[in-house]
Protein backbone atom coordinates (compact mmCIF):
# COMPACT_ATOMS: atom_id res chain seq x y z
CA UNK A 1 0.00 0.00 0.00
CA UNK A 2 1.09 3.34 -1.30
CA UNK A 3 1.91 6.21 1.75
CA UNK A 4 0.25 8.76 -0.97
CA UNK A 5 -1.46 8.77 -4.24
CA UNK A 6 -2.49 11.78 -6.39
CA UNK A 7 -5.13 10.08 -8.68
CA UNK A 8 -6.11 11.32 -12.24
CA UNK A 9 -4.30 14.58 -12.60
CA UNK A 10 -3.20 16.06 -15.57
CA UNK A 11 0.64 15.17 -14.92
CA UNK A 12 3.28 17.95 -16.25
CA UNK A 13 6.46 15.90 -15.01
CA UNK A 14 9.00 18.95 -15.54
CA UNK A 15 11.30 17.25 -18.65
CA UNK A 16 9.08 19.37 -21.23
CA UNK A 17 7.54 16.34 -22.53
CA UNK A 18 3.99 16.87 -23.56
CA UNK A 19 1.27 16.74 -20.25
CA UNK A 20 -0.79 12.99 -19.36
CA UNK A 21 -3.82 11.82 -17.11
CA UNK A 22 -2.48 9.20 -14.46
CA UNK A 23 -1.56 8.89 -10.99
CA UNK A 24 1.31 9.76 -8.69
CA UNK A 25 2.27 7.12 -5.91
CA UNK A 26 4.94 8.38 -3.27
CA UNK A 27 6.01 6.60 -0.64
CA UNK A 28 7.89 7.68 2.09
CA UNK A 29 10.24 10.64 0.48
CA UNK A 30 9.96 9.53 -2.88
CA UNK A 31 7.99 9.23 -5.82
CA UNK A 32 7.66 5.70 -6.75
CA UNK A 33 4.46 5.79 -10.03
CA UNK A 34 4.53 8.39 -12.42
CA UNK A 35 1.24 7.81 -14.29
CA UNK A 36 -1.28 4.78 -15.62
CA UNK A 37 -3.54 3.51 -12.37
CA UNK A 38 -1.96 3.42 -8.93
CA UNK A 39 -2.60 0.54 -6.03
CA UNK A 40 -4.58 1.27 -2.84
CA UNK A 41 -3.04 4.33 -0.78
CA UNK A 42 -3.38 5.21 3.27
CA UNK A 43 -4.31 8.48 1.66
CA UNK A 44 -5.82 9.67 -1.80
CA UNK A 45 -5.70 12.81 -3.44
CA UNK A 46 -8.54 13.18 -5.88
CA UNK A 47 -6.71 15.63 -8.37
CA UNK A 48 -9.31 14.95 -12.00
CA UNK A 49 -8.97 18.56 -13.28
CA UNK A 50 -6.27 19.29 -11.59
CA UNK A 51 -2.14 20.19 -13.07
CA UNK A 52 0.27 17.92 -11.03
CA UNK A 53 3.53 19.13 -11.22
CA UNK A 54 7.08 18.95 -9.45
CA UNK A 55 7.21 21.56 -6.25
CA UNK A 56 9.03 24.94 -8.04
CA UNK A 57 12.74 25.25 -7.03
CA UNK A 58 13.17 28.88 -6.80
CA UNK A 59 16.97 29.42 -6.91
CA UNK A 60 17.01 33.20 -6.65
CA UNK A 61 15.66 34.10 -3.13
CA UNK A 62 17.03 36.32 0.04
CA UNK A 63 15.96 34.10 3.08
CA UNK A 64 19.73 33.83 4.44
CA UNK A 65 18.23 36.21 7.77
CA UNK A 66 14.38 34.96 7.74
CA UNK A 67 15.42 31.18 7.51
CA UNK A 68 17.10 31.64 10.63
CA UNK A 69 14.32 32.42 13.13
CA UNK A 70 11.47 31.03 10.30
CA UNK A 71 10.64 27.59 9.89
CA UNK A 72 8.06 28.59 7.17
CA UNK A 73 9.87 31.11 4.75
CA UNK A 74 6.05 32.91 2.82
CA UNK A 75 5.12 33.94 0.68
CA UNK A 76 7.31 31.37 -1.29
CA UNK A 77 5.69 28.34 0.57
CA UNK A 78 2.51 30.11 -0.36
CA UNK A 79 3.04 29.97 -4.07
CA UNK A 80 4.02 26.30 -4.76
CA UNK A 81 8.13 26.41 -4.12
CA UNK A 82 9.65 23.63 -2.16
CA UNK A 83 13.33 24.61 -2.43
CA UNK A 84 14.67 28.11 -2.20
CA UNK A 85 18.07 28.79 -2.70
CA UNK A 86 19.29 31.75 -1.08
CA UNK A 87 23.44 33.98 -0.85
CA UNK A 88 22.47 35.84 -4.11
CA UNK A 89 23.56 38.93 -5.43
CA UNK A 90 27.29 38.96 -2.69
CA UNK A 91 25.03 39.58 0.29
CA UNK A 92 24.20 37.71 2.91
CA UNK A 93 25.78 36.83 6.85
CA UNK A 94 27.94 34.40 7.26
CA UNK A 95 31.08 34.14 7.63
CA UNK A 96 31.51 37.00 10.13
CA UNK A 97 33.03 37.98 13.11
CA UNK A 98 31.22 39.95 16.05
CA UNK A 99 32.32 43.49 15.52
CA UNK A 100 30.88 43.13 11.73
CA UNK A 101 27.48 42.12 12.46
CA UNK A 102 26.27 45.98 12.24
CA UNK A 103 27.82 46.65 8.91
CA UNK A 104 26.57 43.14 7.59
CA UNK A 105 22.88 44.30 8.81
CA UNK A 106 23.59 47.43 7.32
CA UNK A 107 24.27 45.79 3.57
CA UNK A 108 21.11 43.45 3.72
CA UNK A 109 19.18 46.61 4.27
CA UNK A 110 20.27 48.77 2.11
CA UNK A 111 20.85 45.88 -1.35
CA UNK A 112 17.62 44.38 -0.07
CA UNK A 113 15.29 46.41 1.91
CA UNK A 114 14.86 43.94 4.70
CA UNK A 115 14.31 45.96 7.37
CA UNK A 116 17.55 46.39 10.06
CA UNK A 117 15.45 46.37 13.07
CA UNK A 118 14.16 42.82 12.08
CA UNK A 119 17.26 41.63 11.58
CA UNK A 120 18.89 43.12 14.46
CA UNK A 121 15.95 41.66 16.42
CA UNK A 122 16.09 37.89 14.57
CA UNK A 123 19.53 37.24 13.83
CA UNK A 124 20.67 35.31 16.62
CA UNK A 125 24.24 35.08 15.12
CA UNK A 126 25.39 31.60 16.80
CA UNK A 127 27.88 31.30 13.81
CA UNK A 128 30.81 32.75 12.76
CA UNK A 129 32.08 30.53 9.78
CA UNK A 130 29.96 29.70 6.87
CA UNK A 131 30.38 25.80 7.54
CA UNK A 132 29.12 26.89 11.12
CA UNK A 133 26.34 28.81 9.51
CA UNK A 134 25.19 25.95 7.60
CA UNK A 135 24.96 23.72 10.65
CA UNK A 136 22.91 26.20 12.16
CA UNK A 137 20.50 26.05 9.30
CA UNK A 138 20.50 22.61 9.13
CA UNK A 139 19.58 22.17 12.72
CA UNK A 140 16.39 23.81 12.65
CA UNK A 141 13.05 21.67 11.64
CA UNK A 142 11.14 24.01 8.76
CA UNK A 143 8.85 23.78 6.31
CA UNK A 144 10.73 23.50 2.50
CA UNK A 145 14.39 22.64 1.26
CA UNK A 146 16.48 25.49 1.59
CA UNK A 147 20.11 26.03 0.55
CA UNK A 148 22.75 28.96 0.22
CA UNK A 149 25.61 30.23 -1.75
CA UNK A 150 28.57 32.30 0.36
CA UNK A 151 28.38 35.80 -0.53
CA UNK A 152 31.21 38.14 -2.10
CA UNK A 153 30.34 41.38 0.49
CA UNK A 154 30.95 39.67 3.88
CA UNK A 155 33.84 37.36 3.24
CA UNK A 156 35.59 40.16 1.92
CA UNK A 157 34.53 42.04 5.35
CA UNK A 158 35.53 39.16 7.06
CA UNK A 159 38.93 39.46 6.04
CA UNK A 160 39.45 43.19 5.74
CA UNK A 161 37.36 44.99 7.83
CA UNK A 162 37.09 48.09 7.33
CA UNK A 163 39.34 47.86 4.03
CA UNK A 164 36.54 45.90 2.68
CA UNK A 165 34.06 47.85 3.60
CA UNK A 166 35.29 51.01 2.12
CA UNK A 167 36.52 49.01 -1.24
CA UNK A 168 40.34 48.88 -1.30
CA UNK A 169 42.02 46.86 -2.98
CA UNK A 170 42.93 43.15 -1.61
CA UNK A 171 46.45 42.24 -1.19
CA UNK A 172 47.65 38.88 -2.29
CA UNK A 173 47.49 37.43 1.78
CA UNK A 174 43.35 38.65 1.59
CA UNK A 175 43.27 37.22 -1.87
CA UNK A 176 44.36 33.80 -0.50
CA UNK A 177 42.01 34.03 2.76
CA UNK A 178 39.12 34.41 0.72
CA UNK A 179 39.89 31.96 -1.72
CA UNK A 180 40.46 29.21 1.26
CA UNK A 181 37.41 30.37 2.82
CA UNK A 182 35.31 30.07 -0.37
CA UNK A 183 36.83 26.52 -0.48
CA UNK A 184 35.66 25.51 2.75
CA UNK A 185 32.43 27.20 1.93
CA UNK A 186 31.87 25.13 -1.19
CA UNK A 187 33.20 21.74 0.34
CA UNK A 188 30.55 22.23 3.50
CA UNK A 189 27.51 22.29 1.20
CA UNK A 190 27.94 25.89 -0.24
CA UNK A 191 25.81 26.08 -3.99
CA UNK A 192 28.29 28.59 -5.02
CA UNK A 193 29.71 31.99 -4.91
CA UNK A 194 28.03 35.49 -5.69
CA UNK A 195 28.86 39.06 -5.73
CA UNK A 196 27.69 42.21 -7.15
CA UNK A 197 29.40 45.07 -9.14
CA UNK A 198 26.59 47.21 -9.69
CA UNK A 199 25.71 51.23 -8.69
CA UNK A 200 22.25 49.81 -7.71
CA UNK A 201 23.42 48.15 -4.62
CA UNK A 202 24.41 50.86 -2.07
CA UNK A 203 23.99 51.06 2.27
CA UNK A 204 21.42 52.73 3.85
CA UNK A 205 23.90 55.88 3.53
CA UNK A 206 24.18 55.37 -0.26
CA UNK A 207 27.73 53.86 -0.19
CA UNK A 208 28.90 51.52 -2.78
CA UNK A 209 28.93 47.73 -1.68
CA UNK A 210 32.55 46.45 -0.52
CA UNK A 211 33.02 44.20 -3.80
CA UNK A 212 31.63 46.75 -5.92
CA UNK A 213 34.98 47.49 -7.49
CA UNK A 214 36.96 44.50 -6.56
CA UNK A 215 39.79 43.68 -8.99
CA UNK A 216 39.81 40.63 -11.70
CA UNK A 217 42.43 39.10 -9.56
CA UNK A 218 40.49 39.00 -7.07
CA UNK A 219 37.80 37.28 -8.64
CA UNK A 220 39.80 35.01 -10.47
CA UNK A 221 41.48 33.84 -6.96
CA UNK A 222 38.21 32.43 -6.42
CA UNK A 223 37.54 30.89 -9.75
CA UNK A 224 40.77 29.07 -8.73
CA UNK A 225 39.62 28.19 -5.23
CA UNK A 226 35.89 26.66 -6.93
CA UNK A 227 38.19 25.48 -9.74
CA UNK A 228 40.15 22.89 -6.29
CA UNK A 229 36.35 22.55 -5.10
CA UNK A 230 35.51 21.12 -8.33
CA UNK A 231 31.31 22.20 -6.96
CA UNK A 232 29.38 25.38 -7.10
CA UNK A 233 28.77 27.80 -9.84
CA UNK A 234 30.30 31.64 -9.31
CA UNK A 235 27.17 34.56 -9.84
CA UNK A 236 27.12 38.16 -10.18
CA UNK A 237 25.19 41.38 -10.62
CA UNK A 238 27.10 43.69 -12.66
CA UNK A 239 26.39 47.33 -14.80
CA UNK A 240 29.03 46.15 -17.15
CA UNK A 241 30.37 49.05 -17.86
CA UNK A 242 32.75 47.73 -19.89
CA UNK A 243 31.65 45.12 -21.61
CA UNK A 244 34.19 43.63 -23.52
CA UNK A 245 36.67 43.88 -20.48
CA UNK A 246 33.86 42.01 -18.19
CA UNK A 247 33.47 39.07 -20.70
CA UNK A 248 37.19 38.75 -20.80
CA UNK A 249 37.88 37.87 -16.96
CA UNK A 250 34.45 36.05 -16.98
CA UNK A 251 35.83 33.85 -19.92
CA UNK A 252 38.99 33.49 -18.03
CA UNK A 253 37.27 32.33 -14.74
CA UNK A 254 35.47 29.68 -16.38
CA UNK A 255 37.62 28.12 -17.56
CA UNK A 256 40.22 28.25 -14.87
CA UNK A 257 37.44 26.65 -12.43
CA UNK A 258 35.62 24.65 -14.67
CA UNK A 259 32.47 25.92 -13.19
CA UNK A 260 29.36 27.73 -14.50
CA UNK A 261 29.20 31.16 -14.44
CA UNK A 262 26.25 33.65 -14.62
CA UNK A 263 24.98 36.86 -14.28
CA UNK A 264 21.62 38.51 -13.60
CA UNK A 265 20.11 40.04 -17.38
CA UNK A 266 17.64 42.72 -17.87
CA UNK A 267 17.08 44.96 -20.26
CA UNK A 268 17.81 49.44 -20.00
CA UNK A 269 15.63 51.89 -21.33
CA UNK A 270 18.48 53.98 -22.36
CA UNK A 271 20.15 51.16 -23.83
CA UNK A 272 17.41 48.47 -24.83
CA UNK A 273 19.95 46.39 -27.03
CA UNK A 274 22.25 45.85 -24.49
CA UNK A 275 20.88 42.79 -23.28
CA UNK A 276 21.41 40.84 -26.52
CA UNK A 277 24.87 42.23 -26.57
CA UNK A 278 25.35 40.43 -23.57
CA UNK A 279 23.35 37.31 -24.29
CA UNK A 280 25.59 37.29 -27.91
CA UNK A 281 28.48 37.25 -25.65
CA UNK A 282 27.17 34.06 -23.97
CA UNK A 283 26.41 32.57 -27.14
CA UNK A 284 30.47 32.99 -28.31
CA UNK A 285 31.82 31.35 -25.28
CA UNK A 286 29.53 28.74 -25.63
CA UNK A 287 30.35 28.17 -28.91
CA UNK A 288 34.33 27.86 -27.19
CA UNK A 289 32.40 25.40 -24.62
CA UNK A 290 32.19 27.52 -21.87
CA UNK A 291 29.06 27.29 -19.49
CA UNK A 292 28.27 30.91 -19.21
CA UNK A 293 24.63 31.75 -18.60
CA UNK A 294 22.45 34.69 -17.45
CA UNK A 295 19.18 34.42 -14.87
CA UNK A 296 16.54 35.79 -16.08
CA UNK A 297 13.17 36.75 -14.63
CA UNK A 298 9.90 35.99 -15.95
CA UNK A 299 8.05 39.45 -15.42
CA UNK A 300 9.53 43.57 -15.20
CA UNK A 301 11.90 43.93 -12.33
CA UNK A 302 9.20 46.83 -11.03
CA UNK A 303 8.44 48.68 -7.90
CA UNK A 304 5.53 48.91 -5.78
CA UNK A 305 4.68 52.09 -4.53
CA UNK A 306 2.08 53.45 -2.09
CA UNK A 307 1.90 55.24 0.98
CA UNK A 308 3.21 51.93 3.20
CA UNK A 309 5.96 51.30 0.68
CA UNK A 310 9.46 52.16 1.54
CA UNK A 311 9.38 54.31 -1.84
CA UNK A 312 6.63 56.14 -3.99
CA UNK A 313 6.89 59.16 -6.48
CA UNK A 314 7.05 61.69 -3.61
CA UNK A 315 9.07 60.35 -1.36
CA UNK A 316 11.70 61.56 -2.54
CA UNK A 317 10.15 65.17 -1.62
CA UNK A 318 11.19 66.89 1.60
CA UNK A 319 7.82 67.54 2.58
CA UNK A 320 6.51 64.25 2.25
CA UNK A 321 9.70 62.78 3.65
CA UNK A 322 9.21 64.83 6.85
CA UNK A 323 6.22 62.99 7.44
CA UNK A 324 7.50 59.62 6.21
CA UNK A 325 8.14 57.88 9.80
CA UNK A 326 4.34 58.91 11.27
CA UNK A 327 1.86 55.69 11.86
CA UNK A 328 0.01 55.41 8.58
CA UNK A 329 -3.61 56.92 9.66
CA UNK A 330 -2.06 59.87 11.07
CA UNK A 331 0.39 60.45 7.93
CA UNK A 332 -2.65 59.95 5.73
CA UNK A 333 -4.43 62.28 7.36
CA UNK A 334 -1.67 64.86 7.22
CA UNK A 335 -1.57 64.29 3.70
CA UNK A 336 -4.76 65.36 3.14
CA UNK A 337 -4.29 68.64 4.52
CA UNK A 338 -4.38 71.48 1.68
CA UNK A 339 -1.96 73.47 2.89
CA UNK A 340 0.60 69.90 3.11
CA UNK A 341 -0.84 68.91 -0.47
CA UNK A 342 0.25 72.34 -2.20
CA UNK A 343 3.71 72.79 -0.04
CA UNK A 344 4.50 68.51 -1.23
CA UNK A 345 3.33 69.43 -4.99
CA UNK A 346 5.51 72.53 -5.30
CA UNK A 347 8.52 70.50 -4.28
CA UNK A 348 10.64 68.70 -6.69
CA UNK A 349 13.00 65.43 -5.56
CA UNK A 350 15.33 66.21 -3.37
CA UNK A 351 19.30 65.99 -4.08
CA UNK A 352 20.05 64.33 -0.60
CA UNK A 353 16.90 61.74 -0.75
CA UNK A 354 17.77 60.80 -4.28
CA UNK A 355 21.65 60.22 -3.25
CA UNK A 356 20.54 56.99 -1.48
CA UNK A 357 18.21 55.81 -4.02
CA UNK A 358 19.70 53.58 -6.62
CA UNK A 359 20.10 55.20 -9.87
CA UNK A 360 17.49 53.12 -12.56
CA UNK A 361 14.59 53.84 -9.39
CA UNK A 362 14.87 57.51 -9.19
CA UNK A 363 12.66 57.32 -12.49
CA UNK A 364 10.09 57.17 -9.99
CA UNK A 365 10.06 60.68 -9.19
CA UNK A 366 9.43 62.23 -13.08
CA UNK A 367 8.45 59.21 -14.93
CA UNK A 368 4.75 59.50 -14.78
CA UNK A 369 4.29 57.90 -17.73
CA UNK A 370 5.83 54.36 -16.61
CA UNK A 371 3.76 54.38 -13.25
CA UNK A 372 0.11 52.40 -13.87
CA UNK A 373 -2.54 51.87 -11.29
CA UNK A 374 -1.89 48.72 -9.98
CA UNK A 375 -5.28 46.81 -10.37
CA UNK A 376 -6.94 44.07 -8.20
CA UNK A 377 -5.99 40.90 -9.56
CA UNK A 378 -2.42 43.11 -10.14
CA UNK A 379 -1.83 43.47 -14.00
CA UNK A 380 1.45 43.05 -14.81
CA UNK A 381 1.72 44.10 -18.49
CA UNK A 382 -0.27 47.44 -18.01
CA UNK A 383 -0.82 49.05 -21.45
CA UNK A 384 0.01 52.52 -22.04
CA UNK A 385 -3.65 54.05 -21.78
CA UNK A 386 -3.51 52.27 -18.05
CA UNK A 387 -0.37 54.98 -17.16
CA UNK A 388 -0.83 57.84 -14.14
CA UNK A 389 0.32 60.08 -17.09
CA UNK A 390 -2.71 59.03 -18.99
CA UNK A 391 -5.06 58.54 -16.94
CA UNK A 392 -4.49 62.44 -15.65
CA UNK A 393 -4.31 63.80 -19.21
CA UNK A 394 -8.01 62.34 -19.36
CA UNK A 395 -8.87 64.04 -16.48
CA UNK A 396 -7.21 67.34 -17.03
CA UNK A 397 -5.23 67.40 -14.35
CA UNK A 398 -1.34 67.55 -13.59
CA UNK A 399 -0.09 64.26 -13.58
CA UNK A 400 1.48 64.62 -9.91
CA UNK A 401 -1.50 66.29 -8.29
CA UNK A 402 -3.38 63.06 -9.97
CA UNK A 403 -1.03 60.73 -8.43
CA UNK A 404 -1.23 62.28 -5.40
CA UNK A 405 -4.76 62.50 -4.89
CA UNK A 406 -5.18 58.31 -6.25
CA UNK A 407 -2.52 57.51 -3.42
CA UNK A 408 -4.48 59.27 -0.64
CA UNK A 409 -7.95 58.12 -1.56
CA UNK A 410 -9.86 55.58 0.31
CA UNK A 411 -7.98 54.10 2.89
CA UNK A 412 -4.53 55.14 1.86
CA UNK A 413 -4.12 51.47 0.65
CA UNK A 414 -3.96 51.96 -3.33
CA UNK A 415 -0.64 51.08 -4.80
CA UNK A 416 1.06 51.53 -8.58
CA UNK A 417 3.17 49.78 -10.27
CA UNK A 418 6.60 50.78 -11.39
CA UNK A 419 8.27 48.18 -14.09
CA UNK A 420 12.21 49.60 -13.24
CA UNK A 421 13.64 47.16 -16.19
CA UNK A 422 12.34 44.54 -18.69
CA UNK A 423 9.20 47.20 -19.83
CA UNK A 424 11.50 49.39 -22.32
CA UNK A 425 8.96 48.19 -25.11
CA UNK A 426 6.35 49.18 -22.93
CA UNK A 427 4.98 45.18 -22.59
CA UNK A 428 6.63 41.84 -22.37
CA UNK A 429 8.09 40.66 -25.22
CA UNK A 430 11.65 41.46 -24.21
CA UNK A 431 10.79 38.68 -21.51
CA UNK A 432 9.37 36.27 -23.45
CA UNK A 433 12.67 36.67 -25.82
CA UNK A 434 14.87 36.16 -23.11
CA UNK A 435 12.87 33.31 -21.12
CA UNK A 436 13.08 31.23 -24.70
CA UNK A 437 16.89 31.97 -24.89
CA UNK A 438 18.71 28.32 -24.70
CA UNK A 439 21.16 29.92 -22.53
CA UNK A 440 19.13 31.44 -19.88
CA UNK A 441 17.60 30.55 -16.24
CA UNK A 442 14.54 31.11 -14.80
CA UNK A 443 15.27 33.19 -11.26
CA UNK A 444 15.35 36.70 -9.80
CA UNK A 445 12.08 36.26 -7.64
CA UNK A 446 14.00 38.00 -4.76
CA UNK A 447 11.71 36.08 -2.44
CA UNK A 448 12.53 37.32 1.46
CA UNK A 449 13.72 40.62 0.43
CA UNK A 450 12.58 44.39 -0.98
CA UNK A 451 10.06 43.81 1.84
CA UNK A 452 8.95 47.29 1.39
CA UNK A 453 9.25 47.78 -1.97
CA UNK A 454 8.90 44.59 -4.21
CA UNK A 455 6.87 41.58 -4.17
CA UNK A 456 8.13 38.61 -6.89
CA UNK A 457 8.41 35.92 -5.16
CA UNK A 458 5.02 35.07 -6.88
CA UNK A 459 6.72 34.94 -9.64
CA UNK A 460 6.13 30.97 -10.05
CA UNK A 461 2.49 31.38 -10.10
CA UNK A 462 2.98 34.47 -12.48
CA UNK A 463 4.63 31.73 -14.82
CA UNK A 464 1.36 29.62 -15.10
CA UNK A 465 -1.52 32.50 -14.66
CA UNK A 466 0.31 34.83 -17.31
CA UNK A 467 2.93 33.14 -19.71
CA UNK A 468 0.36 30.30 -19.93
CA UNK A 469 -2.80 30.92 -19.33
CA UNK A 470 -3.95 34.88 -19.33
CA UNK A 471 -1.65 36.86 -21.87
CA UNK A 472 -3.40 38.95 -24.73
CA UNK A 473 -0.20 41.32 -25.68
CA UNK A 474 2.17 38.57 -27.38
CA UNK A 475 2.65 35.35 -27.50
CA UNK A 476 2.34 32.62 -24.02
CA UNK A 477 4.34 29.95 -23.85
CA UNK A 478 3.16 26.13 -23.40
CA UNK A 479 2.12 25.20 -19.54
CA UNK A 480 5.22 22.58 -20.58
CA UNK A 481 7.93 24.70 -21.14
CA UNK A 482 6.40 26.94 -18.12
CA UNK A 483 6.46 24.14 -15.75
CA UNK A 484 10.30 22.84 -16.91
CA UNK A 485 11.80 26.45 -16.62
CA UNK A 486 11.06 26.56 -12.69
CA UNK A 487 11.72 22.99 -12.17
CA UNK A 488 14.35 20.86 -13.66
CA UNK A 489 16.14 24.08 -15.13
CA UNK A 490 16.79 25.61 -11.77
CA UNK A 491 17.81 22.69 -9.99
CA UNK A 492 19.91 20.87 -12.93
CA UNK A 493 21.70 24.05 -13.25
CA UNK A 494 22.55 24.01 -9.01
CA UNK A 495 23.23 19.99 -9.25
CA UNK A 496 19.95 19.34 -7.55
CA UNK A 497 19.69 16.10 -9.35
CA UNK A 498 16.94 14.20 -7.19
CA UNK A 499 14.60 16.93 -7.69
CA UNK A 500 12.20 18.95 -10.28
CA UNK A 501 11.21 16.37 -12.03
CA UNK A 502 8.11 13.82 -11.71
CA UNK A 503 9.79 10.65 -11.75
CA UNK A 504 10.42 7.28 -10.04
CA UNK A 505 13.26 7.66 -7.42
CA UNK A 506 13.22 11.52 -7.42
CA UNK A 507 12.03 13.35 -4.42
CA UNK A 508 8.31 13.63 -3.66
CA UNK A 509 8.07 17.41 -3.61
CA UNK A 510 4.94 18.48 -5.74
CA UNK A 511 2.26 20.82 -6.69
CA UNK A 512 -1.45 20.21 -6.99
CA UNK A 513 -2.64 23.26 -8.66
CA UNK A 514 -6.51 24.27 -9.97
CA UNK A 515 -5.29 25.73 -12.96
CA UNK A 516 -8.63 27.66 -14.35
CA UNK A 517 -9.02 28.79 -10.22
CA UNK A 518 -4.80 29.85 -9.80
CA UNK A 519 -4.83 33.76 -9.23
CA UNK A 520 -2.85 36.39 -7.63
CA UNK A 521 -3.99 39.15 -5.24
CA UNK A 522 -2.94 42.56 -5.15
CA UNK A 523 -0.10 42.88 -2.48
CA UNK A 524 -0.13 43.99 1.06
CA UNK A 525 2.01 45.41 3.87
CA UNK A 526 1.75 43.26 7.00
CA UNK A 527 3.75 44.00 9.87
CA UNK A 528 5.23 40.23 11.21
CA UNK A 529 8.74 39.70 11.11
CA UNK A 530 10.53 40.77 14.25
CA UNK A 531 10.29 43.59 16.28
CA UNK A 532 7.11 43.83 14.19
CA UNK A 533 9.03 44.77 10.54
CA UNK A 534 7.23 45.15 7.78
CA UNK A 535 6.67 43.49 4.35
CA UNK A 536 4.70 43.38 1.24
CA UNK A 537 2.76 39.82 0.50
CA UNK A 538 1.11 38.66 -2.41
CA UNK A 539 -1.35 35.76 -1.37
CA UNK A 540 -2.25 33.30 -3.94
CA UNK A 541 -5.60 30.84 -4.70
CA UNK A 542 -5.27 27.65 -7.00
CA UNK A 543 -2.81 25.13 -4.89
CA UNK A 544 -4.86 22.70 -3.68
CA UNK A 545 -1.91 21.21 -1.97
CA UNK A 546 1.73 21.59 -1.38
CA UNK A 547 4.21 18.55 -0.70
CA UNK A 548 7.99 18.20 0.64
CA UNK A 549 9.65 14.74 0.41
CA UNK A 550 6.36 13.24 0.57
CA UNK A 551 4.20 15.32 3.23
CA UNK A 552 1.69 17.19 2.74
CA UNK A 553 2.67 20.89 4.24
CA UNK A 554 0.10 22.75 2.34
CA UNK A 555 -3.60 21.96 1.36
CA UNK A 556 -5.77 24.77 0.41
CA UNK A 557 -4.18 27.97 1.07
CA UNK A 558 -3.30 26.73 4.27
CA UNK A 559 -0.57 25.50 6.31
CA UNK A 560 -0.46 21.51 7.70
CA UNK A 561 2.18 22.27 9.97
CA UNK A 562 4.42 19.69 8.85
CA UNK A 563 8.21 20.34 8.97
CA UNK A 564 9.82 17.99 6.42
CA UNK A 565 12.24 20.58 4.84
CA UNK A 566 15.75 20.79 5.29
CA UNK A 567 18.75 22.00 4.54
CA UNK A 568 20.11 20.44 0.58
CA UNK A 569 24.01 20.63 0.61
CA UNK A 570 25.55 20.78 -2.56
CA UNK A 571 27.61 17.51 -3.84
CA UNK A 572 26.48 16.01 -0.94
Amino acid sequence: MHDLVIRGGTIVDGTGQPAFIGDVAIDGDRITQVGGKAGPAKRDVQAEGRLVTPGWVDVHTHYDGQATWDPVLAPSVWHGATTVLFGNCGVGFAPVRKRDHKALIDLMEGVEDIPGITLTEGLKWNWESFPEYLDVLGSMPRTIDIGAQIAHHPLRVYVMGERGLNRQAATADDMEEMATLTEHALRAGAFGFTTSRTDQHKTPTGDLVPGRYAEEKELLAIGRAMGRAGRGTFGMLSDFEDEAADFRWMRELSTISGRPVWFLLTDRNYDPQRWRRLMANVDAARADGLPLSAQVACRPVGLILGLTTSLNPFALREGFHELAALPPKEQLAKLREPAIRAKILAEEASARLLHVVPPLSRQIATRWDNMFALGDPPDYEPPPERSIAALAAKAGQDPAAYCYDYLTADDGGRMLYFPVVNYVGGDLSVVHDMMLHPHTVNGLSDGGAHCGVICDASMPSFMLTHWVRDRVRGDRVSLEFAVKRQTSETADFFGMTDRGRLQVGKKADVNVIDFEALRLHHPEMIYDLPAGGRRLVQRVEGYDMTIVSGQPIMERGQETGARPGQLVRAAQ
